[in-house]
């Protein structure tokens, strides 16, 4: 991923927070048919590895646990909030008119080594803390006791974990760091009167933090 240096993300405990905050991944693994995709929620482990172990899990009828090449580097894609920047929002335009169009947006690529994970008690751990951590808030919260065991096994058996121990992170913060403080401002108040909650939240990541 091509990173110019102002819109650089670098601090581990960054880029781990949000993939907590977008946990819906890409897995983009090599294999014999040549690169294939699965899109997945996972969950990170921040105390497992250098920079952290990603879990998740496959249909078993997925080919790609079977199927990416041993010993070579898979890679995970996060993507957050982005929106579309008009180039009328910038004061710059009545300025001077040199502007044009540009996309914001915020992402975290993690690379690794991949292994499968058939072990039915590791899957069932994973699963439960996955559920727990969707359902915390409801007013009523399913866990996976809930479901008949029965049933729970045999869906237990129709999946396959996948480790991805981290060796590289990248962060990208697209913000119009590149920008006058202006023309940012310009760019703030345009994704807030957009009717996409994506600009909007995008919007509130541009926003200067409130003093207390």
């Amino acid at each position: 991923m091509y990173v110019p240096t102002h819109f650089e993300e670098t601090r581990t405990e960054v880029l781990h927070e949000w993939i907590r905050q977008n946990p819906f991944g890409a897995l983009v693994a090599q294999t014999a048919q040549g690169l294939e995709a699965s899109h997945v929620p996972f969950e990170i482990d921040a105390t497992a590895g250098v920079m952290g172990t990603l879990h998740c899990h496959v249909a078993r009828a997925n080919p790609i646990w079977r199927d990416f090449t041993s010993g070579s580097q898979a890679m995970v894609l996060f993507q957050g909030a982005h929106g579309y920047v008009s180039p009328s929002w910038y004061p710059a335009k009545q300025e001077h008119g040199k502007v044009v169009p540009t996309w914001n947006y915020v992402v975290v690529h993690a690379y690794g080594s991949l292994r499968a994970i058939e072990d039915r008690d590791w899957l069932r751990a994973l699963v439960s803390r996955l559920t727990d951590r969707n359902e915390a808030g409801r007013a009523e919260p399913w866990k996976l006791g809930d479901a008949p065991e029965d049933y729970v096994d045999k869906m237990l058996r129709a999946i396959v974990g996948l480790e991805l121990q981290v060796e590289r992170l990248v962060g990208k913060w697209k913000l119009s760091q590149n920008r006058s403080a202006a023309d940012q401002r310009g760019v703030v108040e345009g994704l807030s009167r957009e009717a996409d909650p994506l600009a909007v939240s995008l919007g509130g990541m541009m926003e200067p933090p409130q003093a207390s």
